[in-house]
């Protein structure tokens, strides 16, 4: 998701630097960035001078210093780990100059949960983006510690990259449509973790009633296993839920 939204960044005219902590991952996200912009201009999107041109608007990095340098908003993309979430955005702190704002592309942990440990919690948003390719909606999100103007700005700023602010006033996990997907994904994992039926016969009998070209098990597989396991395992934990326990484990 960070290479989606720094190649979205580009494409309309933002400098982007991509930050990872290693090299070999950069230069593959480096590469798939190029792919992506190739299908930006396959799909009529823009035009190759554009993709040539927003190519150029973005670099790689694996020193955090140089990432931080001059930067006026960070999109996080770490998997769903809120300790992981307070150690990136504690070390940005210290890094970014005071003007810069944080968000968080987080899925399941609403921002509160670490904004006080990114030592500017009232510059810190949820700015939520789904896959690129296929949609331009995006969840902008405060918690209850963000000030007017640091919100403003973020939709402003969603705005300005082509995207359509979905916004929240109030903390939600999962947002607008993944509490809605979330719900699905419940219903499907507890299906086949109570033995009554298989993974392949959930994705058939939805596709099959829906005539929708994948099914709940595929559209995990989409989102990325270890992500939905990392949000499953992280709210089944949280609510002590037995039958929510057995999902992940299963």
């Amino acid at each position: 998701m960070g290479q989606q939204i720094g190649t979205i960044c580009a494409i309309h005219g933002f400098e982007v630097v991509l930050y990872d902590v290693n090299q070999d991952i950069m230069d593959n996200a480096l590469k798939r960035i190029s792919r992506l912009l190739k299908y930006f201009v396959t799909s009529k999107k823009i035009t190759e001078e554009e993709a040539d041109g927003s190519l150029i608007r973005i670099k790689g990095t694996v020193d955090m210093e140089e990432a931080a340098a001059d930067v006026d908003l960070i999109s996080e993309s770490v998997p769903e780990d809120p300790e992981l979430k307070k150690k990136i955005f504690s070390q940005f702190n210290k890094l970014c100059p005071e003007h810069t704002i944080f968000t968080t592309n987080s899925s399941a942990i609403v921002p509160s949960i670490f904004a006080k440990a990114t030592g500017r919690p009232g510059k810190l948003v949820a700015l939520h983006f789904h896959d690129v390719r296929v949609t331009d909606i995006v969840d902008v999100m405060a918690h209850p510690g963000t000030s007017e103007e640091t919100f403003n700005l973020v939709r402003e700023f969603a705005i300005r990259i082509g995207q359509m602010p979905i916004v929240l006033r109030k903390e939600n996990p999962g947002y607008v449509f993944n509490s809605m997907l979330t719900a699905l994904f419940h219903a499907s994992q507890t299906l086949v973790a109570n033995g009554i039926t298989s993974v392949e016969e959930v994705d058939r009998a939805w596709m099959g009633v829906t005539h929708m070209s994948m099914g709940p098990f595929g559209l995990m597989d989409s989102v990325g296993i270890d992500t939905v396991w990392k949000v499953t395992d992280y709210w089944a934990n949280k609510s002590d839920d037995n039958q929510a326990k057995k999902t992940p484990a299963s």
